[in-house]
């Protein structure tokens, strides 16, 4: 059977659109495909540590003409009254809209020859010895040596292929947010990242972006928490919160309904299996999001770059050990974090008290926090940030490490 591309990545989102970029910048015949076609919104905070202009060269370029907006302030809440405010004294965080940032993306992996086709939305997959098969809801189908699978968290083909028949309702987080212009409802700290934990009786996070000329605002929790609130709906909860902004003087304006939107997000750390001989998973569908900041577009875009360099480099060496390759690069790349936000979100959440202790040992103690702005920023790998917090905190480090759980490097 002919294929249509060496490689067919699923999904045109960061993990997807970077999967491509890496894949056609090697010289592999990509085929990017998406059920939408763009520019198309995606319900997200839209917040990413400048630390990505750092490891993606490229990015700076390929963003100019879109809205940004950088900020060097972070003020944290905790449930009991507990405040921090923190000031960089470079940006630490780039917040974007999807809807021109992942077009830029797209763009990005169109100029390095990569080919897009949207209207394409899977509905069927299917892996062989030779290759993989996907099937669109009209019947189409496309089939490529290699599929990256950057489908978002209810990937297809993670269901197909039985990498991840369902989520656990412990590993999801319900995101409930808008995205609202600044001349309908604006934040009054336009150069502040204002986020707490444990809001209003909530054990989740709440957050405000201002962005060039609009504000996301939006509050999240465990979807197993959510569970347990009675007759809570999650535009009834959304509301609550921008009223409570309102009435605090976060916020101005009012809130325009329409743009509201729930998402789940996967917030218990990578699958245990990420790829295979034929398929290898990035972004959402792999479960790269950060547990604790519920930040996923830097780990799609790491994810996404890394699939596409282990199947590159697996095909000059004419070998079938792509995710083999893929799955220790992550590991060494991003999974500590990974593992570490995982165990870092048990820990919190197991006593609401905890967040307000953590939030007064950052206040206290000040080259932790410049640590931790610098690794924000790119200038500190996350290696060198753990031995600071074991060095300053050796109880919450052994707890962290109690509760990581990662799967081991693979053999060759």
């Amino acid at each position: 059977m002919s294929f249509d591309a060496d490689v067919i990545v699923a999904g045109a989102g960061p993990a997807g659109a970077t999967a491509a970029r890496t894949l056609a910048s090697a010289g592999l015949e990509t085929l990017l495909v998406d059920r939408a076609a763009f520019p198309r919104n995606k319900p997200c905070g839209g917040g990413i540590s400048t630390r990505a202009l750092r490891r993606f060269p490229w990015l700076a370029d390929a963003l100019a003409g879109i809205d940004q907006h950088v900020v060097s302030r972070l003020h944290l809440e905790g449930p009991d009254d507990t405040t921090i405010d923190i000031s960089s004294p470079a940006p630490c965080v780039l917040l974007v809209r999807r809807v021109e940032f992942d077009h830029a993306l797209v763009r990005a992996a169109l100029d390095r020859g990569a080919w897009l086709q949207t209207g394409f939305e899977i509905t069927q997959a299917h892996a062989d010895a030779d290759g993989v098969t996907l099937q669109s809801r009209t019947g189409d189908r496309l089939r490529a040596a290699m599929v990256v699978a950057a489908d978002g968290v209810h990937s297809v083909i993670g269901k197909r292929l039985g990498l991840n028949p369902r989520w656990p309702r412990t590993h999801l987080a319900i995101d409930m947010m808008e995205e609202t212009s600044c001349s309908t409802l604006r934040a009054t700290r336009p150069d502040e990242l204002w986020a707490a934990y444990g809001h209003a009786g909530l054990d989740g996070y709440a957050y405000i972006f201002p962005k060039a000329h609009h504000v996301n605002v939006g509050v999240g929790c465990l979807l197993s928490h959510f569970d347990t609130l009675p007759d809570t709906r999650p535009d009834a909860l959304q509301a609550a919160f921008v009223e409570t902004l309102l009435a605090r003087g976060l916020l101005q304006g009012h809130r325009d309904p329409a743009t509201f939107t729930p998402y789940l997000i996967p917030v218990g750390g990578p699958l245990p299996v990420t790829g295979t001989a034929r398929v290898l998973l990035a972004g959402d569908a792999g479960g790269f999001v950060n547990g604790v900041t519920a930040e996923g577009i830097y780990y799609a875009m790491v994810s996404g770059a890394l699939a596409g360099e282990a199947i590159a480099a697996a095909r000059q060496a004419g070998t079938a050990d792509a995710a083999r390759r893929y799955t220790n690069a992550w590991r060494r790349a991003i999974g500590a974090e990974l593992g570490d936000a995982v165990a870092l979100q048990r820990l919190l959440f197991s006593r609401r008290g905890r967040i307000g202790d953590l939030i007064r040992q950052a206040s206290a103690t000040g080259p932790l926090t410049d640590a931790i702005l610098r690794f924000f920023r790119g200038g500190l790998p996350y290696a060198a940030l753990r031995r600071q917090i074991a060095f300053r905190h050796p109880l919450t480090a052994v707890r962290l490490v109690r509760h990581r759980r990662l799967p081991r490097e693979v053999a060759s």
